[in-house]
């Protein structure tokens, strides 16, 4: 994990706490809306920034600024807990594929490491093992066995 995918999983489990104090003291207390906007602040407030310097920049319709729009439009008709939660669980997919991106990055580096030492070549009856790179076409390449010293 990255240091920036750590750092979200904190921010986000932050959030996720705030999200069950808020949700305990929904009914009971005219206060309970502060947990929420904290637990929606800790998941997502980088999501409305973005949003609007995207707008800034001329992209209007990213997922952001739907985000944003979806978001502060359950704020407005009261609906806190699903305005936090649709950030919450928006973040929590963002995490999984940044994780994911990065881990299919990191597999196809590996991948392209891998480099075969020599092969091996049958040039006029006999078995020779050369360098890869010298290889060329119309040379016959021996494979699955394994050179044996005489």
């Amino acid at each position: 994990m990255t240091k920036k995918q750590k750092k979200m999983v904190i921010r986000l489990a932050v959030s996720a706490v705030f999200f069950v104090i808020a949700m305990s003291l929904e009914k009971k207390v005219s206060w309970a809306w502060i947990p929420f906007v904290l637990s929606y602040l800790a998941a997502g407030y980088d999501i409305p920034l973005r949003a609007c310097r995207n707008l800034k920049n001329g992209q209007v319709f990213d997922e952001n600024f739907l985000m944003t729009i979806a978001t502060f439009g359950a704020f407005a008709i009261g609906s806190l807990e699903e305005a936090v939660a649709v950030m919450l669980f928006y973040q929590v997919g963002e995490l999984f594929n940044d994780y994911a991106v990065n881990k299919s990055r990191k597999s196809i580096t590996d991948l392209m490491d891998i480099n075969p030492e020599y092969a091996n070549l049958l040039r006029d009856g006999a078995e020779e093992q050369v360098d890869p790179y010298e290889v060329e076409i119309g040379d016959t390449i021996i494979i699955g066995r394994e050179r044996r010293s005489r």
